[in-house]
C-alpha cells in the first residue's frame, strides 16, 4: 500500500488569502475552505484513522532543509561517546540532551499486552523482536516557547548545546520550527475533517513540551539484517513527524494489522498518530505502531553510501508534538460521546506523559517516548 501524499500548499494559500482579505477575528472558517479542501481535510483525517500515518508535501519545508540538518547531526554523532556524553542529562530523565544507546526501551519489549498482541499476529506481520534496549542515540532539543510556570518542570527544561557547533542552535530552531508550523496545519486540518472546531487540537498545543529529537544509528556497527533500532511501539505524544531519512527502514501498522514499509519521497514529511491524539478522539484515531529495523532496502543504501564514502549513520529527524503539559487531556466534541471515551479519563497531559515514562521504566530510570 502507499500512503497518499497531502500538497498542503492549497490549504495554506486558502489561508492567506483569506487573512489577507479580511483579517477577521477567527480566520478561515470552515465555509470559507470550499468542497475540495474540505474533502481534502476529510482524507488527512480518515488517513490517519485508518494507517495511523500521513505524508505530506509542505512548500514551507524543503529538500535541502532537511538535508543541512541531516548533515550537521551526522557530523554530531560521528563524535566519539566520550564526546556525545558531556550532553548527556539523566537527572532529567534524558528530556533535554542527548541519550545514548541501550538507554530507551521498546514499549514491546516490556508491555506484556503487546506482546501477547504480537504473539497473535500472523507470520507475515509480525514485527521483529528486540532482545533488549534500542541500539541508537537520540538528542532532545525544545522547540518553540514554554510556558512561564507549569507542574511539569523535568518536561520544559532548557536546552543543552554541544561544543564545537557554533551552527547547533540555528539550525535546530530551524528545522524545528518548520515542522511545527507543518504540524500545525496538519491539526488544524485533522480536527476539520473529524468535524471539530478548527483549532480544537492547535489551541491545546500552545507552549506544549514539543521536542526536535533525532535518532543516530551506527549503520557500521550495527548493519545486519533484522538488526532492530526501534522496536514496535508507539508514540505517547499528539502528533510526531519526520524528515525523509538517508537510509530506509521503517514499518508501520494499519488499523487493520497489516504491516508496510514506509517510502517517503524526497521533499515530503511523515506524520505518525501519536497516543495523545488518540486520548482526544477517544480511540478514533489509535496511535501508530512501528519499528525501525535493517532490511534488504537499508543494505543496498548502506553499500551506496560506502561506495560514495558517505556516513553509515542512520538520522531520523524525529519530532514530537505534544499537547501542553498542564492543559487537560480528554476526548472532544462528538468523541466524549462515544462509549470508548470512558477508556480515556480526564487529566493533564503532563500527568498521562508520566505515566508513560513510568510504564517503560527501566533499572529506575524513566526513559522519553522512543521512534
Amino acid at each position: 500500500m502507499e500512503l497518499p501524499v497531502i500538497d498542503l500548499g492549497p490549504y495554506l494559500e486558502c489561508s492567506a488569502k483569506f487573512i489577507a482579505d479580511g483579517a477577521p477575528k477567527t480566520p478561515l472558517g470552515l465555509d470559507d475552505l470550499g468542497p475540495e479542501l474540505r474533502d481534502l481535510c476529510s482524507v488527512v483525517s480518515e488517513t490517519l484513522r485508518d494507517t495511523g500515518a500521513l505524508l505530506i508535501k509542505d512548500p514551507r519545508c524543503s529538500a535541502e532543509d532537511n538535508d543541512r540538518f541531516l548533515d550537521m547531526m551526522e557530523k554530531y554523532f560521528e563524535k566519539s561517546d566520550e564526546f556525545k556524553r558531556q550532553q548527556e542529562r539523566p537527572h532529567l530523565h534524558y528530556q533535554v540532551g542527548v541519550t545514548p544507546e541501550g538507554v530507551e526501551v521498546p514499549r514491546s519489549f516490556v508491555d506484556e499486552e503487546l506482546q501477547n498482541m504480537i504473539n497473535m499476529m500472523p507470520e507475515e506481520f509480525r514485527p521483529s523482536i528486540p532482545m533488549g534496549p534500542d541500539p541508537k542515540w537520540r538528542y532532545m532539543w525544545r522547540v518553540g516557547p514554554r510556558p512561564p510556570s507549569t507542574h511539569f518542570q523535568e518536561l520544559n527544561s532548557e536546552p543543552v548545546i554541544p561544543e564545537g557547533f557554533p551552527e547547533w542552535k540555528d539550525t535546530m530552531d530551524s528545522w524545528g520550527s518548520k515542522m511545527i508550523s507543518a504540524i500545525e496545519v496538519v491539526a488544524e486540518m485533522t480536527a476539520i475533517g473529524f468535524g471539530l472546531p478548527k483549532d480544537a487540537f492547535t489551541s491545546l498545543m500552545i507552549r506544549g513540551p514539543h521536542l526536535l529529537a533525532p535518532t543516530g544509528s551506527d549503520l557500521g556497527r550495527y548493519g545486519d539484517e533484522g538488526m532492530v533500532f526501534a522496536g514496535y511501539h508507539y508514540d505517547l505524544n499528539f502528533l510526531t513527524i519526520h524528515g525523509r531519512s538517508r537510509f530506509p527502514g521503517l514499518n508501520i501498522w494499519l488499523r487493520n494489522g497489516r504491516k508496510v514499509e514506509v517510502k517517503v519521497p524526497v521533499g515530503c514529511l511523515i506524520f505518525q498518530a501519536g497516543k495523545e491524539l488518540e486520548w482526544l478522539t477517544a480511540g478514533e484515531c489509535t496511535a501508530g505502531m512501528h519499528e525501525v529495523v535493517v532490511t534488504k532496502q537499508t543494505i543496498a543504501a548502506i553499500e551506496s553510501a560506502r561506495l560514495k564514502n558517505q556516513s553509515l549513520w542512520r538520522v531520523s529527524s524525529t519530532l514530537f508534538a505534544h499537547i501542553a503539559s498542564d492543559a487537560m487531556l480528554k476526548p472532544l466534541g462528538h468523541f466524549a460521546e462515544l462509549p470508548s471515551s470512558s477508556k480515556y479519563p480526564a487529566m493533564c497531559a503532563g500527568e498521562f506523559v508520566e505515566l508513560e515514562l513510568s510504564a517503560i521504566n527501566l533499572k529506575g530510570k524513566k526513559k522519553q517516548e522512543v521512534s
